[in-house]
C-alpha cells in the first residue's frame, strides 16, 4: 500500500553555516527519505532556514545591513552546502515568510480562543553591553544541576537537564561577553497545564518516540503542572509581531516550529496542492528528524501548538545524539569545528554520507567522527568491497555485454534478493548502521565469488570467453544489487551505476530481478579512494595543549578491589604527563573477565553526588548490582536496555549504599565520562576476548 509521508529535519539557525554536527541530521533524515521514494511511496522533505531572533538582529546590525539581506544571504549558502552533499529538499523555504506569519496568526488566534494565554511580569536576563534582553540559547553559564561549565540558558548537554536562563551559575552574554543583569520584562505565556493530560497520553502511549525518549519525558509528569511557556520578547526584536500584543514579538521558538506549516504552505502553493491534504489529513504521516538538545520543544509545546490548531500531529519523532570528532566535543578552538564548505574542499561528499549512514542507528547515543575509521570504513566498504566488483569485472563485457540467461551462481542473487526486506526493515527503523552492515555481507559474497572465479584469468583464454560473459554477467548483477541497497545514501555512485547499465534504478524492487542480454557502457571510475592527509588537512591544528586526564573512581570506591566504574585514560598527552602504572603480563590482564551486559534498570543513589545504582543482565537469570559514578553524564532513563562493558570477576564491594557486584567500563577525557559499549550484534553474557 501507498503511503503519504511528510518528512522534515529541524530547521537550521540563519546566524552561521552548516558544519560537520549539522549534516548528521539532515543525511539521516535524506536516507529515510530516498529509502521511502525507491519503496514507491509518496513523500515530501520540507525544511526552512530558522530565521528570527536577537542574534540575527544583532549580526546585521554588526555587518551593516538589513536582517533581510542577511537571511536571505544565509539561505542561498545553506542551500548551496545541502545540495553538494545530495540532500533532497522537496521544498527549503524561510521562517520570514507571509506563509508561517498567516499561520502563527492562526494558531495564536486559536490559543486566545481556549483562554491559554497569559500575560505577567518576569526577570529576564539582559545584555547591558549588546542593549537587549537574552533569548536562552545566548546565555551560557554552569549548568545548575550538574554544574558543567558552558552550557546554554534552556538545557545542558551533559545531563540533560531543562531550567531557566535565570537558574546558570556565572551567565554571561553569547553576544558580548557581558555579565547579564536582571531586568523586570512584560511577558506572554502559554499555558500548558491544561494540556497536561493530553500530552501525557501522546508521548508515552502514541508510539511517536523511541522508547528512552519517552521515559524521559515521563519524568515532566510525576509530581507537578507542566510550566508555562515564555512566548513571547519586547522590542528590539527581529521577528513578527504579536497582532494583539503591541511592541512584543514571538519569541522564535514559537513561530520556528510552525515554519514546519509554512514551509508545507510555499511548497503547496507551487504545486497545486493544499495544506490540508498533508497535515489535516489522518492517512499522512508526519516525521520529523531532530537533535537530542531540542528534544523538550518538539515533545512537549509543539505538539500542543499543532494540538490546539487543529493540525495532525507527528506519527513519530527520530532523534539523534551529538558528533563528537576523535572523542572531542566540536570546538573552533581545537581544530574539531568543521563547516560543510571546507569537508567539501578537501573531501568527497558521498564519503562522509556512507560514514555517517555506517554508524547511525535509531538511538540516540552520540556519534564519534574518528579520522582512522572514516578513512578504513570508505576505503574498505565502499572502495574495496562495492565499487571494485565493477572495476574486476565491467570492462571484460564491454563487447560482448550481459549474459541472455543468467547463470549459476550458486544461490547468491537469490539470497541477496530475499536480503531486502531485512536491509528495508533496517532503514525503515532509521538503523542505516544495520542496513549497512548486511549489504557488505553480500558484498562479501560477491567478492568471494570473483576470486573464486578469477575474471582476469579467464581473460587470457579465448576459448573462455562464454564462461567470462558468465562470470561477469553475475558479478556485475551482484553489484548492481548491492548498489540499489546502496541507493539512499549514496546517490551520486548510483547515477555513475545508472550509466555504466543503461537503466536507471527507480525502485528497491530493482534489486530482485538481474539484467540481462544487455549492453555495458564503457567503465569510468566511480569512486577514489580516501587518503588520510585530505581529511586531517579539515582539521587546523591545536592551539593549546588539553588539560592532563586524570582517571578516577566514585566516592566511596577504591581503585582496585572493589566496586564501581573504571574510567580508561584515554590519549597519548595523558600518558605522556602521566607517569605508566606498573606494567601486567598477557596472563594477568588475560584473568580479568570482561563480559557484555545488558542495563535491565538504573537508578539514582540520593545520597551520592555522582552515583548511579544499575542492575546489569549477563543473560538468563544472572544479574549483578554494580555503582557507577556516571551520573553526571547519564540520566537513567537513557540508560535501560543498553549494552554495557563490565569486569564480571571483581570482588564484590560492600558500599554504604549497598553491595556493588562488578565494574562498568568508561572512558573519560576533560571531565567527560563515556560508558563503553559493544557494537551491534552483541549479546548479554558474552566474554570479550
Amino acid at each position: 500500500m501507498t503511503r503519504q509521508i511528510l518528512v522534515t529535519s529541524a530547521l537550521p539557525y540563519a546566524n552561521g553555516p552548516i558544519h560537520l554536527g549539522h549534516l548528521v541530521e539532515y543525511l539521516q533524515t535524506d536516507f529515510f527519505v530516498r529509502f521511502q521514494r525507491l519503496r514507491g511511496h509518496r513523500v515530501a522533505y520540507v525544511c526552512a532556514d530558522d530565521t528570527h531572533g536577537t542574534a540575527i538582529m544583532i549580526r546585521a546590525q554588526k555587518e551593516g545591513r538589513t536582517q533581510e539581506a542577511l537571511i536571505e544571504a544565509m539561505g542561498a549558502e545553506h542551500q548551496r552546502d545541502f545540495a553538494a552533499f545530495g540532500v533532497s529538499f522537496d521544498h527549503y523555504g524561510s521562517t520570514h515568510s507571509k506563509a508561517n506569519q498567516a499561520l502563527a496568526n492562526g494558531i495564536w488566534q486559536r490559543l486566545r480562543e481556549r483562554g491559554l494565554v497569559v500575560e505577567r511580569q518576569v526577570d529576564r536576563l539582559y545584555d547591558p553591553q549588546a542593549g537587549t534582553f537574552l533569548a536562552d540559547r545566548f546565555v551560557k553559564g554552569e549548568c545548575p544541576r550538574c554544574g558543567v561549565a558552558d552550557q546554554y540558558g534552556d538545557s545542558c548537554e551533559k545531563c540533560g537537564a531543562t531550567y531557566a536562563a535565570t537558574e546558570l551559575k556565572h551567565p554571561r552574554s553569547v553576544h558580548s561577553g557581558a555579565v547579564p543583569e536582571l531586568r523586570p520584562s512584560q511577558q506572554l505565556f502559554v499555558r500548558l497545564e491544561p494540556l497536561q493530560e493530553f500530552l501525557r497520553e501522546w508521548t508515552q502511549r502514541s508510539g511517536a518516540l523511541q522508547p528512552e525518549v519517552a521515559n524521559y519525558l515521563a519524568n515532566y509528569f510525576l509530581d507537578k503542572p507542566l510550566q508555562d511557556w515564555d512566548v513571547s520578547r519586547p522590542a528590539p526584536y527581529f521577528g513578527f509581531p504579536i497582532p494583539d500584543a503591541p511592541g512584543q514579538y514571538w519569541y522564535v521558538w514559537f513561530d520556528a516550529p510552525i515554519g514546519y506549516l509554512g514551509s508545507t504552505q510555499d511548497w503547496c502553493a507551487k504545486t497545486g496542492q493544499s495544506l490540508a491534504s498533508w497535515w489535516h489529513a489522518p492517512q499522512c504521516e508526519i516525521v520529523h528528524f531532530l537533535g537530542k538538545d531540542i528534544t523538550y520543544f518538539h515533545t512537549l509545546f509543539w505538539p500542543a501548538l499543532l494540538h490546539v490548531g487543529g493540525y495532525q500531529l507527528p506519527k513519530r519523532v527520530q532523534i539523534h545524539g551529538f558528533l563528537r570528532v576523535n572523542g572531542e566535543k566540536m570546538s573552533k578552538s581545537r581544530g574539531t569545528f568543521v563547516t560543510a564548505a571546507t569537508y567539501l574542499a578537501h573531501c568527497d561528499p558521498s564519503w562522509l554520507r556512507y560514514y555517517y549512514a555506517s554508524k547511525l542507528s535509531n538511538k540516540i547515543d552520540d556519534l564519534d567522527f574518528q579520522v582512522a575509521e572514516f578513512v578504513g570504513k570508505v576505503n574498505s566498504d565502499l572502495v574495496g568491497r562495492v565499487v571494485n566488483l565493477a572495476s574486476r569485472s565491467a570492462r571484460f563485457v564491454e563487447a560482448v555485454g550481459l549474459a541472455a540467461a543468467y547463470p549459476d551462481d550458486g544461490g547468491r542473487f537469490a539470497r541477496a534478493a530475499a536480503a531486502g526486506e531485512a536491509i528495508a526493515q533496517a532503514f525503515e527503523a532509521c538503523d542505516s548502521r544495520e542496513a549497512m552492515r548486511l549489504v557488505m555481507l553480500l558484498a562479501d559474497a560477491a567478492n568471494e565469488y570473483v576470486d573464486q572465479k578469477q575474471p582476469w584469468t579467464l581473460k587470457k583464454d579465448p576459448a573462455r570467453s562464454a564462461e567470462l560473459q558468465e562470470v561477469c554477467t553475475v558479478v556485475l548483477n551482484l553489484f548492481r544489487q548491492i548498489v540499489v541497497y546502496l541507493a539512499p545514501v549514496v546517490p551520486e555512485l548510483v547515477a555513475k551505476v545508472d550509466a555504466l547499465f543503461g537503466v536507471p534504478i527507480r525502485s528497491w524492487a530493482d534489486a530482485a530481478s538481474p539484467l540481462l542480454g544487455r549492453p555495458i557502457g564503457k567503465f569510468e571510475h566511480m569512486m577514489g579512494r580516501v587518503e588520510e592527509a585530505k581529511v586531517q588537512a579539515m582539521f587546523v591544528p591545536v592551539a593549546a595543549e588539553p588539560e592532563p586526564v586524570v582517571a578516577s573512581t566514585p566516592a566511596g570506591a577504591r581503585p582496585a578491589g572493589g566496586g564501581g566504574t573504571a574510567v580508561v585514560v584515554d590519549g597519548p598527552e595523558a600518558l605522556a604527563k602521566e607517569p605508566l602504572a606498573g606494567q601486567i603480563t598477557l596472563d594477568d590482564f588475560q584473568k580479568v573477565d570482561l563480559r557484555v551486559a545488558r542495563v535491565v534498570a538504573a537508578e539514582t543513589v540520593p545520597e551520592a553526588k555522582k552515583l548511579l545504582r544499575l542492575t546489569l543482565s549477563l543473560g538468563g537469570d544472572q544479574t549483578r548490582n554494580v555503582f557507577a559514578g556516571i551520573k553526571s553524564a547519564y540520566e537513567p532513563s537513557q540508560l535501560v536496555g543498553r549494552l554495557v562493558v563490565m569486569v564480571a570477576n571483581l570482588a564484590p564491594r560492600q558500599m554504604k549504599f549497598g553491595l556493588s557486584e562488578g565494574m562498568v567500563i568508561a572512558a573519560g577525557t576533560d571531565g567527560e565520562v563515556f560508558l563503553l559499549s559493544p557494537d551491534a550484534g552483541a549479546k548479554a553474557g558474552q566474554r570479550l576476548h
